[in-house]
């Protein structure tokens, strides 16, 4: 399988810059607007939980469960994209993700960083 499969290489957003360091080699920061997240839930249904209930017992991916991890991932980043863009921002800085079971009923996906303004360095 390859990254691009399960859709595991960033997509590009030409607007909004997106990266989990502090900085950007080549840019500086002008302006910091604060924390931004985007934040989903997901559950499968019940079909697909029984097959990977079932395919546990045996080893290996369980791919039905890594598609809808990766869908719900891209998802909650590109509600962080939109959440920085809407207060004014072209840079994520320190971009995390956060993932927890959700009341045994399904998977949250918090994608979150720091909204920044940057610009080439002079």
């Amino acid at each position: 399988m390859s990254i691009d499969e399960y859709g595991g290489g960033q997509r590009p957003q030409a607007d909004v810059l997106v990266v989990t360091t502090n900085d950007v080699p080549g840019y500086e920061v002008k302006q910091v607007i604060g924390e931004v997240f985007g934040l989903t839930v997901r559950s499968r249904h019940l079909g697909s939980q029984i097959g990977a209930g079932l395919k546990s017992m045996v080893g290996g991916e369980l791919k039905g469960l890594t598609k809808t991890l990766v869908e719900t991932r891209n998802q909650a980043m590109e509600r962080l994209v939109e959440q920085a863009k809407a207060r004014g921002a072209n840079a994520v800085l320190m971009f995390r993700f956060d993932v927890t079971e959700a009341a045994d009923v399904g998977t949250e996906v918090c994608a979150y960083g720091t909204a920044a303004v940057i610009a080439p360095r002079a």
